[in-house]
C-alpha cells in the first residue's frame, strides 16, 4: 500500500479575507462557451458487461467551457497534458495560489442554442459583480452573458481557498448547461505549498442515461490516468448534478484530517476534495464510484502506474 499523505476536503464555505502578500500574482484565463457534438461512449461498448451502445444513444450536441490563449485566439487543452488521455469535459483546470488575483475572461460563443451563460466560482472571494448567479431584479451582466458577448470575472484566492473547488454555469441556462457538462474546477495551492508532479481531475456526474467520469462512461472511454513510481500524485475530485457518489482507487489509501486511513470517500453535488500520495505501486488499477449501480452504468476507469 502507499505511504499515506495529508488529505483535505474542500466544501463550500465562507472564507476570511487575507492581506495580499508581496509575492501574489495576477493569473489570467481566457475561457469560452463553445458548442460541440459529444460522445459519452466513443468506442460504443461496455468493456465489462459487453453491452453495445450505438451513437444514437451516446452522441448529443452540447456546450462546454473551453480554454483559449489570450484574446480567445487559439484553443488550448482544458486539463494538464500529462494527466489523462481525454479533454474538453470538464472545463479548464484553473490554478492559483493563496494571495493571487484571478481574472477569468469569458466569451459566450454558443452558436448552437444561443443561450445566455455565465461562470460561478466556489471557494474564492469576489464582489457581487463577479458572482455569475442569475436572480431577476438582483443580478447583473455577470450572470446573463448573451451569445456573442464577453465578461471578466475578478476573483481572489485567500488562505481559506486552499484546496479544489467547482465552478459552473449559473445563468438562466444552468440546468441544461450542467447536464451537458458545463463545469470545471479551481485548484488553489497554499503560498509555500509544493505543486504535485501529477494532477488528475475527476468529475463524477450523470450524463443522459449513463453515469460518467469527465463526460465519458465505461472502461475504454473514461480517462486513463497515468503516473510514475516516485511521483506525488494529486486527485481533484468533485460531483455535479443531483446525486451523491463515492470515489475509490484500488490498491491505494490516504488519511483524512484526523489521521483515519481511507480508500473511499463520499461526495455530494458541488462538493469537492483533493487527495495526495507518494506513488509506489506500479501496475494497472481501477478507480470508480462505489455506488454499484453507478459503476455498472459507466462510472469506472483505469489508473496506470509505471516505473
Amino acid at each position: 500500500m502507499n505511504r499515506v499523505a495529508a488529505f483535505a476536503v474542500a466544501l463550500v464555505a465562507g472564507v476570511a479575507a487575507a492581506a495580499t502578500p508581496a509575492t501574489a500574482r495576477t493569473r489570467e484565463y481566457w475561457v469560452a462557451a463553445t458548442p460541440l457534438d459529444w460522445n459519452i461512449v466513443p468506442n460504443g461498448r461496455d468493456a465489462i458487461e459487453g453491452a453495445r451502445h450505438p451513437p444514437s444513444e451516446t452522441v448529443f450536441p452540447t456546450v462546454v467551457y473551453r480554454r483559449y490563449t489570450r484574446g480567445w485566439r487559439r484553443p488550448l487543452r482544458n486539463t494538464p497534458a500529462r494527466s489523462g488521455n481525454q479533454d474538453l469535459i470538464p472545463g479548464p483546470l484553473l490554478r492559483a495560489r493563496a494571495g493571487d488575483r484571478i481574472l477569468v475572461h469569458f466569451a459566450n460563443r454558443d452558436t448552437l442554442y444561443r443561450r445566455p451563460h455565465s461562470m460561478h466560482f466556489h471557494g474564492v472571494r469576489y464582489r457581487p459583480s463577479s458572482d455569475g448567479a442569475y436572480l431577476p431584479g438582483f443580478s447583473g451582466p455577470d450572470a446573463d452573458v448573451a451569445p456573442g458577448s464577453t465578461y471578466t470575472y475578478r476573483l481572489r484566492a485567500v488562505a481559506g481557498s486552499v484546496g479544489v473547488w467547482p465552478y459552473h454555469d449559473h445563468s438562466p441556462s444552468m440546468m441544461d448547461s450542467i447536464a451537458g457538462g458545463m463545469y470545471g474546477m479551481l485548484s488553489i495551492l497554499g503560498r509555500g505549498e509544493r505543486a504535485p508532479d501529477r494532477e488528475l481531475v475527476v468529475v463524477l456526474a450523470a450524463m443522459g442515461r449513463f453515469q460518467a467520469i469527465d463526460g465519458r462512461a465505461f472502461v475504454g472511454n473514461t480517462p486513463v490516468f497515468r503516473a510514475r513510481v516516485g511521483e506525488t500524485v494529486q486527485w481533484d475530485v468533485m460531483a455535479m448534478g443531483s446525486e451523491h457518489h463515492t470515489f475509490h482507487v484500488h490498491g491505494h489509501r490516504w488519511r483524512d484530517r484526523d489521521g483515519t486511513p481511507r480508500d473511499t470517500v463520499t461526495v455530494g453535488p458541488a462538493e469537492s476534495f483533493r487527495i495526495r500520495w507518494h506513488e509506489e505501486d506500479p501496475g494497472t488499477w481501477l478507480y470508480h464510484c462505489h455506488v454499484e449501480g453507478h459503476m455498472a452504468a459507466g462510472m469506472i476507469g483505469l489508473y496506470r502506474v509505471s516505473r
